[in-house]
């Protein structure tokens, strides 16, 4: 159903690739919007247990989109180095395919909001919850369930990998 990457050597294995999904902070989703013309709109997210949640406005483009086809993907940039004398970029990289789904359940809506506002404060728990309590009726949560994901490296990064585990 999802096509083989072609560049294997540059293929990251699946931890690395929760491992770029768990240290980003933004992704680009991409939708299939209005007359068909793709909309990709960068966001914040978080990544658990095979699934991307993220939160939005009770309405607007996103969610229209959504409900129109819930397929999507979601691609995350975890290393973007410009390399001007070598005419390349080191990068490091995710992406996922699946389906979104809005939360219509009020106690997976409040689990994933909860693992959201953890990400991104972690260490004010009393602030985050009251926070959701504010605005609770006036967010809404989107959950992406992971059909495929890959993860992909500069081939320059490759080789730094292997040489490095040589020398150990």
């Amino acid at each position: 159903m999802f096509r083989k990457m072609r560049r294997v050597k540059q293929l990251l294995s699946k931890e690395e690739t929760i491992a770029v999904l768990n240290r980003g902070t933004s992704g680009v989703l991409a939708l299939c919007g209005e007359n068909q013309y793709p909309y990709a709109v960068p966001l914040s997210y978080v990544y658990s247990d095979c699934k991307i949640y993220f939160h939005c406005a009770t309405t607007g483009y996103k969610l229209d989109s959504i409900k129109q086809n819930n397929k999507v993907s979601f691609c995350v940039i975890d290393k973007d180095t410009v390399m001007q004398e070598e005419y390349t970029t080191y990068f490091r990289s995710a992406i996922v395919f699946g389906k979104a789904y809005i939360l219509s359940n009020e106690q997976e809506k409040r689990q994933a909001l909860e693992k959201l506002a953890e990400k991104y404060s972690p260490h004010n728990e009393q602030g985050r919850l009251a926070e959701i309590e504010k605005f609770f009726q006036q967010v809404c949560m989107v959950k992406i369930d992971i059909e495929h994901m890959t993860g992909k490296e500069a081939i320059e990064l490759v080789k730094q990998k292997n040489c490095f585990c040589k020398k150990e």
